[in-house]
């Protein structure tokens, strides 16, 4: 007999303003397989390489036109030098880097339920009211095409060095302005699961 195991990797992100409750974005996100299949090998082989780094934000990953209308662009999951269309801000989500200036806000947190056959990691990560600095003061802009004016994000792995992360995840999204008006929350899941199929030889 031969143990076949399949691995599924499945990721959700929810944006909310903590301090009014209101929900920004909540939708499912597009996984980058290979690179997320060199992330979990460097991790399982103890390379000190491969755990999730940062969240990476953009503002390249739709355009909306004069009426209003917002045409999306696919998400980047090809290619191992893939990455975000325009990125424009980045966070440190690794609680144990020395990078992270707030690892109680903006951390991974691994979560198992005894006896199931998946296990999430829950990245949260805390867009304060005075970060990126340089923001708008308050949410209204009409210019889609602000700097932190965000339409797409990413979960990014270490591979040694920041200039060379590895993008393991890409969601696109209507904007969502940060302004210093407001706090933005991402709990970013990824699900890790786990499909046995016994077949014998």
């Amino acid at each position: 007999m031969i143990d076949k195991t399949r691995t599924l990797v499945q990721g959700h992100v929810r944006i909310s303003d903590p301090s009014t409750g209101e929900i920004l974005l909540d939708k499912n996100n597009a996984i980058h397989y290979e690179n997320m299949s060199i992330a979990l090998a460097q991790s399982l082989a103890d390379t000190s390489t491969g755990y999730i780094y940062q969240m990476a934000f953009g503002n390249g990953g739709s355009a909306v036109d004069p009426t209003g209308v917002i045409t999306y662009l696919p998400p980047n999951v090809v290619g191992q030098n893939a990455d975000l269309y325009n990125e424009t801000y980045a966070k440190v989500v690794d609680q144990n880097s020395p990078a992270n200036t707030d690892p109680t806000r903006n951390k991974l947190t691994v979560l198992h339920t005894s006896g199931q056959v998946y296990t999430d990691i829950l990245v949260t990560c805390l867009l304060d009211y005075g970060e990126p600095a340089g923001q708008q003061a308050f949410d209204n802009s009409t210019n889609f095409n602000g700097e932190y004016v965000f339409d797409e994000l990413g979960l990014k792995a270490w591979q040694g060095a920041d200039q060379d992360l590895l993008l393991i995840t890409h969601v696109i999204f209507h904007p969502v302005q940060k302004s210093l008006n407001r706090q933005i929350q991402i709990d970013y899941t990824i699900r890790i699961q786990t499909l046995t199929d016994l077949s014998a030889v």
